[in-house]
């Protein structure tokens, strides 16, 4: 489905060297691209894992009709500006024996996703049909981290750690990334939890959750596997030609999201250093799935699967398959390689337990294989 947009050569370093190992893509490369996208759409974070932070776990031994263990995890931090919390709500399975790997979900759907007594069941975060597959669910709200709104980046955790005197920069961090950071807060208790296994854990999200869960998967390599379900503009959907959304919608839309800098590519893609199919790329050679639904023509599924297949080049250099070189599937019918995969959901722009299925299949046979 390869078409004829100019896209940014991602395997020819700033140096003008091409890349041709996975050794070369890790020592240069990878980095470069970080960069660029910090620089230029994301923002640099102005604070990594924070030097005061700690974990307050309660625990509810049967839930579920005793098939799960209930876990409510507040992970409280400090900065210069003051503390913060972040809540996080885990489901274990009760007949797990060994650490379990889990699912994270960066929710943007508020609290009622997340009831804890699971009165209100949502088809968005369908708990159950994790834990009876064998995973734990894991979720947190994302608006703990940063309120989906402009105020000048005073609240959330701009206004713990960043520096306020003088006049913000242009290319420092907005929601997006501080909502990717949550997710690496949550990885941070994750690996402190010996019900977890660590080294086998999904991020997940749904549309701007989406967008976050896939810079956090660039960030922070401990994710195991990356999932982006209907991430579309300067999520994975390519930018250059995308049809729906584009980079002026969601920059007049949601000033807040991105750093000032990305505002200066508004009607001009076609200058921006990197573009989504890059993002994708940093991922590499760790699983990544990709999903779309057949009416969300904001987020245009076809930009979305294209970005895909441009980012293989990236998996090739670790000897990897991932799907390239195919052509746009029907929907319900999953595409999967060995490292990447892709459905397109018949209806519109939402996360469903059809989705999630098929994140799972995906983990069952092609990343998270049990002992």
């Amino acid at each position: 489905m390869m078409d004829e947009r100019k896209l940014p050569d991602m395997l020819l370093a700033l140096s003008g060297e091409r890349i041709k190992t996975a050794g070369q893509w890790r020592q240069t490369r990878r980095q470069e691209i970080l960069d660029l996208f910090r620089e230029h759409v994301y923002g640099w974070e102005s604070a990594g894992r924070p030097e005061i932070m700690e974990f307050d776990t309660k625990v509810t031994p049967a839930m579920m009709g005793g098939s799960a263990v209930r876990k409510q995890v507040d992970i409280r931090f400090e900065g210069p500006g003051g503390a913060g919390s972040i809540r996080m709500l885990l489901f274990l399975p009760s007949t797990c024996s060994k650490p379990c790997p889990a699912f994270l979900l960066l929710n943007n759907r508020g609290s009622q996703v997340m009831d804890p007594e699971r009165d209100a069941i949502a088809p968005f975060w369908p708990a159950e049909r994790m834990i009876a597959r064998g995973y734990a669910a894991a979720v947190l709200d994302v608006e703990d981290a940063d309120p989906d709104f402009h105020d000048g980046f005073r609240n959330g955790v701009h206004g713990i750690f960043d520096r306020l005197d003088g006049e913000r920069p242009a290319n420092a961090w907005g929601t997006i990334a501080a909502w990717a950071w949550a997710g690496s807060r949550a990885m941070d208790y994750l690996e402190t939890d010996p019900d977890i296994d660590a080294s086998r854990v999904a991020v997940v999200g749904h549309s701007r959750g989406g967008k976050a869960a896939l810079w956090a998967g660039a960030l922070d390599e401990r994710f195991a596997f990356v999932v982006s379900n209907d991430s579309g503009c300067t999520g994975a959907a390519i930018a250059r030609g995308k049809q729906g959304e584009t980079i002026r919608n969601i920059n007049d839309q949601f000033p807040h999201w991105f750093n000032g800098n990305y505002k200066t590519y508004n009607d001009r893609e076609e200058h921006l250093p990197v573009d989504q199919h890059m993002l994708l790329a940093l991922i590499a050679p760790r699983p990544l799935y990709v999903a779309s639904a057949s009416k969300d023509e904001w987020a245009d599924p076809r930009s979305e699967f294209l970005s895909l297949l441009h980012a293989a080049d990236a998996y090739r250099l670790f000897g990897c398959e991932a799907l390239a070189g195919i052509g746009f599937p029907n929907p319900e019918e999953p595409l999967a390689s060995e490292r990447t995969g892709y459905h397109v959901r018949t209806g519109e722009h939402d996360l469903k337990e059809y989705d999630w299925d098929r994140f799972m299949d995906f983990a069952d046979r092609h990343a998270f294989k049990r002992h």
